[in-house]
């Protein structure tokens, strides 16, 4: 008969079914509030450290839900968020700087569905709680930099090709030079022509003053801009990474900002030290001809500076940066003092090798470099201003040629050198970044969010099975079972697909349940018009499937374009709601078409029937 499903296929929708159920049961669990503590890189959690902290938290009357040990880390769940930071205080006071304390939220799922890959979906800033950063770019001081080292190097290139310049300055974005007369000037003009596409180049002459005006071009200029907020913004989620924030969003937010959200993330003060931060390293020559204690300004190419009280006189030039490093680690060097074990392979590293080799019982210095950007009251106004902080933190005698491995020592404690390497690791950030906006989320409003947002659909669905089952009667009933089925396999798949859960996504869910029972409503009606031009039962049920079929596949492929082109040209919320939706209308279709046609087959197929309980 026509209205029977073939065996595999029955079997194909309950295994749909229950796969479904294994991989949104873990959104039931829900979350418990947790410290991650784990040992730096040269302390180890001991057994003996571990019961200790189990010993102090019964001591002081903070029960622990669960202890779980890991690899050098432990992960203490409590009750709720008051105990969570009652906690945190009492382990940070307890354990010292050795070990990182940090808040988490640490998923509630069984092992045996994690063992099978089930996971909740992640919760987004506006559910969770947590921070919110927006960080304004200093493009214009990248650019300003750009130009300096453009008048080092376009100096250095004239001077090798045996170009005299009279002078060489820069006025705002532009590099004057000056020359004797004409023909230099020409001849200055072609040589930089070739190596200097990015300039703009304008000569002038006037009085006998022949000057060339250097200037990045526009297309220059954006392409520089570009390349600083996307490095900016890579860098950046490598810091939140090394933070351990698996949830965070990091994305450009005009042309100059980027926002941050780190959903879960309670110590704000660490956050915005290690995200705002743009530590690097520099590496410098120390300059042995001069008298370091004289007075008065430096030397041409050099420049004082302070080392254990005394004055130090390095040359300018760059040896290396911190760009070049591609591994920092915390340790600590033959004498037990902090150090960080660095490792290179960024670019740079033959000049290193090379300078490194052609000084050796000659002294390098180490430059700790830090951009700042803090708040402070200028006559009466809240300001931001800038800093640019250097300090010596290592000079050390060359004994042979650096290779790609060696060690920074010369640092305060440990914690500054786990800091210093976790910056390092990260990469140094090309610009200087200031926190233009703050929004700090907590948990108990993220979780009345959340029950907002579950009950949105709780009343949304019983209003549709409501309608459904009063108004088409046995088929409504149909209608609603296969609607929480289609929930069930929404919520399955965003798992699965590992998305995080917003408002906007929560709004999503909430659509889709309207939307789930249109395929319904026009099949039903397409049964109740042939049950009025007098065909069968079986007839109806086929023809009201089988006709309606290419009008509900229009519907939803035009919807899920429009959702293709949300996900397309929207950021963050937008793409939220873009995702849950696309994936709404799948398992909609699904459900609506092939697995109320199971049931309704099982009900009403292989046995005749004078009607349909359908609500005529």
């Amino acid at each position: 008969m026509p209205n029977k499903y073939p065996l595999w296929k029955n079997a194909l929708l309950i295994l749909l079914v229950i796969v479904g159920l294994l991989y949104a049961a873990p959104n039931l669990f829900g979350e418990d509030p947790a410290l991650q503590i784990t040992g730096t890189n040269t302390t180890v959690l001991t057994d003996t450290t571990v019961q200790h902290i189990k010993t102090v938290l019964q001591q002081q009357k903070i029960p622990a839900l669960a202890f779980t040990p890991d690899t050098n880390s432990l992960l203490i769940r409590l009750s709720n968020t008051d105990e969570q930071l009652k906690a945190s205080e009492l382990v940070k006071s307890l354990l010292g700087d050795p070990y990182n304390v940090a808040l988490n939220l640490a998923p509630a799922t069984p092992a045996w569905l994690r063992a099978i890959g089930a996971n909740p979906m992640k919760l987004g800033l506006d559910l969770r709680g947590g921070i919110h950063l927006t960080l304004d770019v200093d493009v214009d001081g990248v650019i300003s930099q750009r130009i300096q080292s453009l008048q080092h190097t376009v100096g250095d290139d004239l001077r090798e090709a045996n170009i005299r310049y009279s002078d060489i300055n820069q006025q705002d974005d532009a590099l004057f030079l000056s020359f004797r007369d004409q023909r230099t000037l020409g001849l200055a003009m072609n040589e930089l022509q070739k190596h200097f596409h990015e300039l703009t180049l304008t000569p002038s002459n006037r009085n006998g003053n022949y000057t060339l005006r250097a200037q990045m071009s526009l297309q220059a200029l954006s392409d520089l801009r570009t390349q600083v907020v996307e490095q900016t913004m890579l860098t950046l989620r490598n810091r939140v990474n090394e933070l351990g924030i698996s949830e965070a969003t990091v994305q450009q937010a005009g042309n100059n900002r980027i926002s941050v959200e780190m959903p879960g993330v309670l110590d704000s003060a660490h956050a915005k030290e290690i995200l705002g931060g743009t530590a690097t390293l520099e590496f410098h020559m120390a300059d042995t001809t001069y008298d370091a204690t004289a007075n008065g300004p430096s030397p041409l190419g050099t420049t004082y500076y302070t080392y254990n009280g005394y004055r130090a006189l390095l040359k300018d030039q760059v040896i290396l940066s911190g760009n070049a490093i591609t591994d920092a680690q915390a340790s600590f060097d033959e004498s037990g003092q902090p150090a960080v074990s660095i490792t290179l392979g960024g670019g740079g590293e033959a000049l290193f090798h090379r300078t490194t080799a052609q000084n050796i019982g000659k002294p390098m210095a180490i430059v700790y470099v830090e951009n700042k950007v803090t708040d402070k009251w200028v006559n009466g106004l809240m300001t931001k201003v800038r800093s640019h902080q250097e300090h010596v933190i290592s000079i050390a005698t060359i004994h042979s040629a650096l290779a790609n491995s060696f060690q920074i020592t010369g640092l305060n404690a440990p914690g500054e050198a786990q800091n210093l390497a976790l910056l390092l690791r990260a990469g140094a950030l090309p610009a200087t970044v200031s926190i233009v906006e703050e929004r700090t989320l907590g948990p108990k409003l993220g979780a009345d969010n959340i029950h907002k947002g579950v009950l949105s659909v709780e009343i949304g669905m019983l209003i549709v099975i409501i309608f459904m089952a009063l108004y088409y009667r046995v088929f409504g009933l149909i209608a609603d079972l296969a609607l929480m089925i289609n929930l069930v396999l929404l919520v399955a798949l965003l798992s699965m697909l590992g998305m995080t859960l917003t408002l906007p996504g929560i709004a999503g869910i909430v659509l889709t349940v309207g939307m789930a029972v249109d395929a319904n409503v026009l099949i039903y009606e397409r049964i109740r018009e042939e049950l009025r031009l007098g065909a069968s039962p079986q007839a109806s049920i086929n023809a009201g499937y089988a006709r309606a079929f290419t009008t509900i596949v229009d519907a939803n492929v035009t919807t899920l374009i429009v959702a293709l082109v949300l996900f397309g040209i929207g950021t963050g919320p937008v793409k939220g709601f873009a995702v849950t939706l696309s994936a709404g209308i799948v398992t909609s279709m699904i459900s609506a078409i092939a697995v109320t046609r199971a049931m309704v087959n099982q009900i009403y197929g292989q046995r005749h029937v004078k009607q349909l309980a359908i609500g005529i």
